[in-house]
């Protein structure tokens, strides 16, 4: 299979499985005007339509078999075999997203849910079909391939991956085990599985009485709403009664992520790498030191996280800071909320440094109803763009609550749709799959784009504060909440590698461990109250294999690039453009170098800590403290 299939199977279960956290919400879905509800119609205009397409590639996939034992054959036959899965992988991914996005209109509906798992089905068969190819390419000598190269024009477009092949050799298997390794991914997806099903359609979630009176049901989705309400009784009621729902189910939930670890794992150890870690991160060929060094530079920058979490507790006006203050408003008297038209008019403008040609194809966005804006009941939660029909445009999944975190959600999965839609037009489909490892940089990018834009327009100093604290938040959020999760999911995975037992009191206690030293817990700084042991059953991507540490290293490159671009660089914007046009044609480490960033070195770290300080600097000097780091 070429990356971009490999890409496609990947995408597919993580779209399906963890990608988003899924629970009830508060619409009725009828009653929200067409415009923010996205039209699956230009996928296909019915669900009938999309079944015909479904069981013709399904009676296509076996064009695949008589395939084998040909490759070698010329590099012709090479050509045709390449061409075939590729047209095959593109199909998949247009019928699998139709079958996902409906899905997860409303998780209550068992149809939908059934139309996902008849998809999980085919991608498997797919995947077990298409497994000799790889194995059979390998036993071509480089030399040969090479020559093929040049003379079959066809063959071009797979180059990057024929060289990545090469360079993953000692990892790939024969085809008999090829084979079983593609038919597990079904089996091994149950744990994910699980975990979303109870989470997000079984599970209990508590209801709270706040101070007001007023009775909610805190799942997901209200639980992020109601943990950053003013009143801090009520802050501390509902993050207790959250978290503490979730810690009496902890063995449940410690059996699902064990499931997932074991999952990591074997797949590491059957194709002969030394660690899960390892495994991961080998497939865009990024060195594990990226994802160590990030946790060690994340550790040695806390004293600046403890600055902003003491900055926090001044401007609050706490006697002591607790875990459930960090979602509160750092200005109680600023209510920051938009309409999703404000929302609309504000991104469009933000994004205005990137050219009239972008910002027209953002509008296309909104005025195509490419995204599905507003909370309805059954409706996945979160947010995700959803770029894999490489014939259409991206979906957009979003949870808009009117809130300015969800303008910049907003921005942040337009950075996405973006990317994707321009890899998409520039790129052939082999090459439109951009890897995962830079998939945050658009996103947060955007963000970075927002808040300049929102502060430029902005006189009031108190609206200043709040934004300016916004920003911090990100950083908050990003880089050392997502470094933290990275480091709790580099533990998890070594007690499985050292034979310890992942249960859900040993998660519960390495999760505890690991938040207490980020928040400054035995420092007095900010308080990590005993229930905090169980957020880890909350979060979706423990389920996605070493995937949110690309949170922290993204922002990082997209903190370094914005700069530039925001400073009117001209140059640099075009190579920013280039670089999201530029889909998976390189190995990720390359593309962000082509972009002006090296992610081997500490130097994004570092020019993020710098920048979080100034930031700071400024809150400080609003404030009229005087105060200096």
């Amino acid at each position: 299979m070429t990356n971009r299939v490999r890409a496609l199977l990947a995408i597919i279960f993580l779209f399906t499985s963890a990608g988003t956290a899924r629970s009830q919400q508060e619409r009725d879905r009828a009653r929200i005007v067409d415009r923010y509800k996205w039209n699956l119609s230009d996928l296909y205009p019915s669900e009938s339509a999309w079944r015909a397409a479904k069981e013709k590639l399904v009676g296509d996939i076996p064009q695949v078999k008589p395939l084998k034992g040909t490759l070698a054959d010329g590099p012709a036959q090479l050509a045709d075999a390449l061409d075939l899965i590729n047209r095959l992988g593109k199909d998949l991914s247009r019928v699998y997203s139709y079958a996902s996005l409906t899905a997860d209109q409303d998780t209550r509906v068992s149809a939908a849910q059934g139309m996902k798992q008849e998809m999980q089905q085919v991608a498997a068969t797919f995947g077990a079909e298409i497994a000799f190819v790889e194995p059979e390419i390998l036993k071509i000598d480089k030399g040969t391939l090479d020559a093929w190269l040049a003379k079959e024009a066809r063959l071009k477009v797979y180059a990057h991956y024929l060289d990545d092949l090469q360079r993953r050799r000692p990892h790939t298997l024969s085809d008999a085990e090829e084979r079983l390794l593609a038919s597990s991914s079904v089996a091994t997806a149950a744990a994910s599985n699980t975990f979303n099903i109870f989470s997000n359609a079984d599970f209990a979630y508590p209801s709270v009485t706040l101070n007001d009176g007023k009775s909610v049901k805190l799942d997901s989705s209200s639980f992020n709403l109601y943990r950053a309400v003013p009143n801090r009784e009520d802050r501390q009621k509902v993050m207790s009664a959250f978290f503490g729902a979730l810690g009496a189910f902890h063995g449940t939930f410690g059996s699902t992520l064990n499931g997932q670890v074991q999952a990591n794992e074997f797949y590491a150890s059957a194709r002969h790498y030394g660690s899960a870690l390892e495994s991961s991160l080998d497939g865009s060929a990024i060195p594990t030191s990226v994802y160590t060094r990030l946790v060690e530079g994340v550790n040695e920058a806390l004293p600046t996280f403890h600055r902003y979490l003491q900055l926090r507790k001044r401007m609050m006006k706490l006697p002591e800071l607790h875990y459930y203050d960090l979602y509160a408003p750092l200005v109680a008297s600023v209510d920051l909320t938009y309409t999703p038209e404000e929302s609309e008019k504000h991104v469009l403008a933000a994004l205005a440094p990137l050219g009239a040609d972008y910002v027209a194809s953002v509008k296309r966005a909104f005025d195509e109803r490419w995204i599905d804006l507003l909370p309805s009941e059954g409706k996945a939660s979160g947010a995700y763009s959803n770029g894999s029909a490489y014939d259409v445009h991206p979906y957009m999944l979003i949870n808009f609550n009117g809130k300015y975190a969800d303008v910049s959600t907003v921005a942040h999965e337009l950075g996405h749709t973006m990317q994707s839609y321009l890899s998409n037009k520039t790129q052939p489909y082999p090459l439109a799959g951009y890897p995962i490892f830079v998939a945050e940089v658009a996103s947060t990018f955007n963000e970075a784009l927002l808040i300049d834009y929102m502060l430029k327009t902005i006189r009031d100093d108190n609206t200043k504060l709040s934004l300016l604290g916004n920003y911090l938040e990100n950083i908050k959020g990003t880089v050392f909440r997502q470094t933290q999760f990275a480091e709790f999911e580099l533990r998890i995975h070594e007690m499985a590698e050292k034979g310890t037992p992942v249960t859900g009191e040993a998660l519960d206690k390495a999760y505890l461990d690991i938040t207490r030293k980020y928040y400054g817990h035995d420092k007095g700084i900010c308080i990590v109250d005993d229930y905090i042991a169980h957020e880890w059953a909350f979060i979706p991507h423990f389920y996605l294999n070493f995937y949110v540490y690309q949170y922290a290293t993204s922002f990082t490159a997209s903190a370094a690039l914005s700069e530039k671009v925001l400073g009117g660089d001209q140059a640099a914007t075009k190579r920013y453009l280039a670089f999201l046009s530029a889909g998976g044609s390189k190995y990720p480490i390359d593309l962000l170098k082509d972009a002006g960033v090296d992610m081997t070195t500490n130097e994004p770290l570092q020019l993020t800590m710098q920048k979080m300080n100034r930031v700071m600097d400024d809150m400080e000097k609003l404030l009229g403290t005087g105060e200096k780091k």
